[in-house]
């Protein structure tokens, strides 16, 4: 396909990996990198640690009770710059600080630009593209979640080895400005929907007014349920993934004694494999429905903590990360799909704002409860158990998802 024909649904694809690689590749899935090196350096127990990336989810969470009105006030386009503003300014506090409070802070800002970014960007797929390919376009979006994970294991061993205690704060302040260089960029090419360029939405212009109105029908849940049903299989992954994003690390150092270099590399490596797990799980869910998506992602994750929570060597942490690497950020793009399906583009973004409140708690509670569990213990073991059970409590509520939900 020649560039000029190339339709501007994927542009906006390309704009929405850049926000996500931000948001949520370097302004929080890094952290997991950076928090060994600041706990050493500021005397941070595991309970201390939570409660910084606890901090985080809590801005998340504050952005989405406001983000419905925010994109209705002021567009997609300037919820999405602002949140990045947000982010970059408040990086760059956190790189100068050693207080404990003011980094809790500053990261709960960090977190509501984050909140205010991640899910504007990503609820642009119900306006560019139709309802076939809208797993796919999230999924791709996601490769931004995956890169940032790869440039943090690179970066972030690298400036502690050759600048020690001073090699996080290097970190915050290095992903600040690449933040402020990209937030430049993303404004250039953004655009909250086709018509501003005159544009039908991706898929649209091969559906047909039948297939079209097909896609917009009702569906057998009230709102009401629609949120409840869907926020509760989201909250399952928000209270997961943050465990063993923010513990895994600390984990390989702490208690299978690898070297943070190694540590880096293995977490480096979740990223790589990550990058395409949203789409390839977006392709499952288009394809076999988002039903049968959340249930092959969940099933995975549940392997995957259990394998972490053995403590049966190294294989068996190995085959853990492999299985989490490759489900890593499906869930998010199968739940956005499911809510653009069931709804119209105009209502599809509140909406997802009000199912991600339950993922935001989700987040909120995995790492302080997991940082207090490992505390009491001296181990992680107990908390990735956990995790376990709330993935496979995932399963059983991906299964009875309406039909209305499948692609």
């Amino acid at each position: 396909m020649k560039f000029r024909n190339l339709h501007y649904a994927w542009i906006i694809v390309f704009s929405g990996a850049l926000t996500l690689f931000c948001c949520m590749g370097l302004a929080r899935f890094a952290l997991g990198m950076l928090l060994p090196s600041m706990g050493a350096t500021l005397s941070l127990n595991y309970t201390e640690m939570g409660f910084i990336s606890t901090g985080n989810f809590v801005g998340y969470l504050s952005a989405v009770f406001v983000c419905g009105s925010l994109i209705t006030q002021f567009g997609e386009k300037k919820t999405i710059i602002s949140g990045l503003v947000m982010i970059a300014l408040s990086m760059l506090v956190v790189s100068q600080s050693d207080s404990l409070w003011l980094i809790i802070g500053m990261y709960f800002v960090t977190g509501f630009g984050s909140g205010a970014a991640n899910i504007t960007a990503m609820t642009l797929v119900a306006h560019w593209f139709s309802k076939r390919y809208r797993g796919q376009a999230a999924g791709y979006m996601i490769i931004g979640n995956g890169m940032g994970i790869v440039a943090s294991g690179i970066l972030i061993p690298w400036l502690n080895n050759h600048w020690g205690d001073e090699g996080w704060r290097l970190g915050w302040m290095s992903f600040a400005i690449i933040i402020a260089v990209i937030t430049g960029l993303t404004a250039m090419i953004i655009r909250n929907n086709p018509e501003e360029l005159s544009l039908k939405a991706f898929g649209e212009e091969s559906s047909g007014p039948e297939e079209a109105s097909k896609n917009q029908s009702s569906q057998p849940l009230s709102r009401t349920q629609l949120i409840s049903h869907v926020g509760a299989i989201y909250f399952m992954f928000g209270f997961t993934y943050v465990i063993y994003t923010t513990f895994i690390v600390t984990s390989l150092v702490e208690e299978y004694h690898f070297t943070e270099a190694k540590a880096g590399n293995l977490w480096m490596l979740i990223g790589i494999i990550s990058v395409f797990s949203g789409a390839l799980f977006g392709w499952v869910s288009d394809k076999f429905g988002r039903k049968n998506g959340l249930i092959s992602v969940y099933l995975m994750q549940t392997c995957s903590y259990l394998l972490a929570a053995s403590n049966t060597g190294e294989i068996s942490l190995y085959l853990s990360m492999l299985l989490f690497a490759l489900t890593a950020f499906s869930i998010p793009a199968i739940i956005a799909a499911t809510v653009s399906d069931m709804l119209p583009p105009a209502e599809a973004g509140k909406v997802f704002g009000y199912v991600t409140i339950f993922f935001g708690i989700g987040q909120i509670f995995g790492p302080t409860i997991a940082g207090f569990i490992a505390e009491v213990t001296g181990g992680f073991q107990t908390s990735y158990l956990l995790a376990a059970s709330f993935t496979f409590a995932g399963i059983l509520l991906s299964f009875s998802l309406p039909k209305a939900a499948k692609a």
